[in-house]
Formats: C-alpha cells, sequence, structure tokens
C-alpha cells in the first residue's frame, strides 16, 4: 500500500479496532473518531492511535489532511452526513469500506471463511485457535475479542486467514474464502436486505465466491441455494448423523460435556471443549470442519492428540457464553446474542446444562428496527426462560421509531415479564429471587455486569 497514514471512521467497533491494529503492528500513523470512548480505543490509544470523539473536521490531525499520503476506512454505521465523511469523500482521498480493506488484506492468503446470522464470532476464533494449535501458526481478524489470544487481531506465520464475514451491508461479499462456514441465514438485518429471501440470496452469493477446488461447510437444515460446482460441500450438525457431528454426547459437571467428533476421514473420541453450552459443541463441530478441509488440501491429515488439546484449551471469547458465577447455588453468565434464535439457542443450552433450575433472562433489544422486525420471536425466544426483565431498547446507528419500545414485546411474552431502566438493573437483579440469571444483548447491557455479578456474590 503506498499510503503511509490509515485514518478510521468508527475506530473503536469490534472489526475496526481489528483492522486499527493490524495497520498499527504494520509501522503505518493511525488515528480515527468514533462516538464513544471504550476499553477499545483506550488501548489502541495505548498502542499509539490517535482517537477523538466529536465529529470535527478540526480535530483530524495534521498529518493525516493530504489525500496522497492517507487513506480513509469507514464503517457502514457511520451516516453519510457525518461531517469527517463528507470532508474525507469532498477532498479526493482514498476512502473504503472496513469490508473492501479485509478483502485487500485476504489476497494472497488461504482464507477460513466463518459466515452466519450468529455463531459466527465463537467458530472464528476456535478456527483461529485450532490453526494456532495444529500449525503453530495462522492469523485472524476477529468479531469478538478472544480469551485465548487476548484481543480481536491473530498475527502468526503461514498462510492461514481465519476472518469473520459479516452479512451486514452485504460485507462479506467482499471476500472470496478458500473454506467457508455458513453456520446460519436467518431473517436479520432487515432494514438493509428487506426480506428474508434478500438475506439468503446474499449467502448463496457468497457461496458462489468460495475460489473453485474449495470447501463448503455449512449446517444441516440450513436453506440457501448452493450453486457453486466447483466447490465441495459438506454438512454439519450438533449430534445429526451428517459429514461432521458430535456423537456420544455426555454432560459433565458445570455445563461442560465430553463427546466423539465424527468427520468423513474418522472419529476422534473422547474431546471436551474448554467452555461449556452444548450450542458450543455445535460450533466446535464446524471450526473442526473447517481446519479439516484446510487440511486436507495441504494433504495432510489432523493430529488427534493436538486436536483435542486445541479443543480442551479454548477459552472463548469475550461476551459470548461468558460465565462470571457458576456455583451450585448460583450462576450468571453474559452473551452477546441479540437475533431471536440465537436467545432461543442459548436458554435452551443452559436449560440443558442446568436441568431443573429457574432461569432469569435480561435482555436489551439492540436496533429499533429489528425489534419491529422480530418482537414477536423475541417474545416466543425469551419464553424459555422462567423469567424476563427487559431494558429499553438500544439504538445504536437509530433513531426511534414511533410505537417501537421494549413494550411491544413485554406484551407478549409468556413467563413473568418487566421492564427497567439500564441505571436501576443490578439493584432490581439483587432484589429477586435468583437462580440461573443470563444477560442478552448487543448494546451496553455489558456494562452492567460487574455490577450484577457483585451484587449476586454478595447474595449468595
Amino acid at each position: 500500500m503506498e499510503y503511509k497514514n490509515v485514518y478510521f471512521l468508527g475506530i473503536g467497533g469490534i472489526g475496526m479496532s481489528a483492522l486499527a491494529r493490524y495497520f498499527l503492528h504494520e509501522g503505518y500513523a493511525v488515528a480515527g473518531y468514533d462516538r464513544t470512548p471504550s476499553h477499545l480505543t483506550a488501548e489502541l490509544e495505548a498502542e499509539g492511535a490517535a482517537v477523538h470523539y466529536e465529529d470535527d473536521v478540526r480535530l483530524i490531525p495534521e498529518g493525516f489532511l493530504d489525500p496522497n499520503d492517507t487513506m480513509v476506512v469507514y464503517t457502514p454505521a457511520v451516516p453519510q452526513d457525518h461531517s469527517e465523511y463528507r470532508y474525507f469523500r469532498e477532498h479526493g482521498f482514498c476512502v473504503e469500506k472496513r469490508s473492501q480493506m479485509l478483502g485487500h488484506l485476504a489476497e494472497g492468503k488461504y482464507v477460513m471463511a466463518v459466515a452466519g446470522t450468529h455463531g459466527k464470532t465463537t467458530t472464528s476464533t476456535m478456527v483461529a485457535w485450532l490453526n494456532r494449535v495444529l500449525t503453530g501458526g495462522g492469523s485472524a481478524f476477529l468479531g469478538g475479542i478472544s480469551k485465548n489470544f487476548g484481543g480481536n487481531l491473530v498475527l502468526g506465520g503461514g498462510g492461514r486467514l481465519a476472518v469473520e464475514a459479516d452479512e451486514f451491508d452485504r460485507s462479506f461479499l467482499r471476500l472470496y474464502p478458500d473454506v467457508a462456514v455458513v453456520t446460519s441465514a436467518d431473517a436479520d438485518h432487515l432494514d438493509i436486505y428487506g426480506t428474508h429471501e434478500a438475506v439468503k440470496e446474499a449467502f448463496s452469493q457468497f457461496v458462489r465466491q468460495i475460489r473453485p477446488g474449495g470447501s463448503l461447510i455449512i449446517k444441516q437444515g440450513v436453506d440457501i441455494a448452493l450453486d457453486n460446482p466447483a466447490v465441495t460441500v459438506y454438512r454439519y450438525s450438533f449430534d445429526e448423523p451428517c459429514d461432521f457431528y458430535a456423537r456420544n454426547v455426555r454432560l459433565l459437571e458445570g455445563g461442560h460435556y465430553r463427546y466423539d467428533l465424527v468427520t468423513p476421514s474418522g472419529t476422534f473420541e473422547g474431546c471436551t471443549l474448554g467452555i461449556p453450552g452444548w450450542v458450543n459443541i455445535e460450533n466446535a463441530v464446524a471450526a473442526v470442519a473447517s481446519v479439516w478441509c484446510a487440511a486436507k488440501a495441504a494433504g495432510t491429515g489432523l493430529d488427534a492428540e493436538r486436536l483435542r488439546e486445541g479443543l480442551a484449551s479454548f477459552s472463548g471469547v469475550k461476551r459470548r457464553f461468558e460465565f462470571y458465577i457458576n456455583t451450585p447455588k448460583q450462576v450468571y453468565m453474559d452473551d452477546y446474542a441479540h437475533h431471536p434464535r440465537e436467545l432461543a439457542a442459548t436458554l435452551t443450552s443452559v436449560g440443558r446444562m442446568f436441568p431443573g433450575r429457574r432461569i432469569t433472562a435480561l435482555f436489551q433489544p439492540h436496533l429499533y428496527t429489528r425489534t419491529r422486525d422480530l418482537h414477536a420471536e423475541f417474545a416466543e425466544a425469551l419464553s424459555h426462560a422462567d423469567e424476563v426483565v427487559l431494558l429499553p431498547i438500544y439504538p445504536a446507528r437509530e433513531e426511534p421509531i414511533p410505537g417501537i419500545t421494549s413494550e411491544i414485546i413485554a406484551r407478549r411474552v409468556a413467563v413473568p415479564c418487566r421492564i427497567v431502566d439500564r441505571d436501576r438493573l443490578a439493584d432490581e437483579v439483587a432484589a429477586m429471587d435468583t437462580d440461573v440469571v443470563i444477560s442478552f444483548g448487543a448494546g451496553n447491557i455489558d456494562a452492567c455486569c460487574g455490577a450484577i455479578a457483585e451484587k449476586l456474590r454478595a447474595k449468595s
């Protein structure tokens, strides 16, 4: 790249911050704007990035004002009327979306992409970890903070690159993977796509972009058109027999499982995963399928002992099935789930892990449009819990929509349900008779986790 500076609009986003870290590591000068400070922006500033939090052209560092020296990367969450965005557009800068830049960085790599309306962050992070354990190398751009790697950017030797392929704004159509996992293709981001059929067509197009001779690993039952004859198609599931699945699944203490992992080349017996939950076993099956395909393409096999070691040592992703308390008297965990299918899968998984125990779900809806489009499905999913507490909708990039509030979910929930403000949530939970508590949402509900955990520990 001929530029020496990279400026990020929305530098604090999980995907954007990984790119910013990459360019800092490569020796570029990095600066950017974000709407609010966060632990991610604080870490970037500590690593040398210049970050500001007001949309003001005057705050762009002087060294980043020459279009010959500076490239601009932006997230689609930045509005078109953003003054800094308009300035860069109007003054001849090279301005690219995050997905375009990711596509450039993937050129020349063996790309192992994970797509899906849910499950992709944990699965892609597992792929990155298994690459490291099995080969000693591999790089990754992740959509969450890996506990094993301590971040969302992984730099390692060899050609393998694990990436989370995000369907939002059709971003994943900038990638041309060698191996692609599709975990799901549910109705989501309907503010972008309009219809579920349009979502499914975008996933079909993603499959068409798998490189000739590559592999598709798709969850059993996902219904999209598969019309790329140049690739091999494999199906995976939790425990339904197909190309890749878990067999002889046994529940262990604390919600962990032992299982045998079936692949087309044989069975890896006695596997355990370092994080609990049957839904994560399903994610692990997909991740193993991905590294199995990579090994097959390289003309090698998988080392059984190293594979078992990689699965057992996987520590998970922050805000994905993350336990704060796990005792016989009290459980508290936090999860990023923000789609009805994710909520239902997690609540079902937790119900299996802790049979007979009472589950309280705390949920902050994310986006007015998603709440409008899926409120009935949210209510149905939340009704898997024994009690529900809703927070007001987290707007993110959106303006309010008249009549769309958390109340339209609450009215349909089939179990006791109330709505509380976020600043009262920890005290509200502390006053309740709780057993297993789970907080959900992609907004800022995670800022309450520490206080909730502290109060629940004091109570138990």
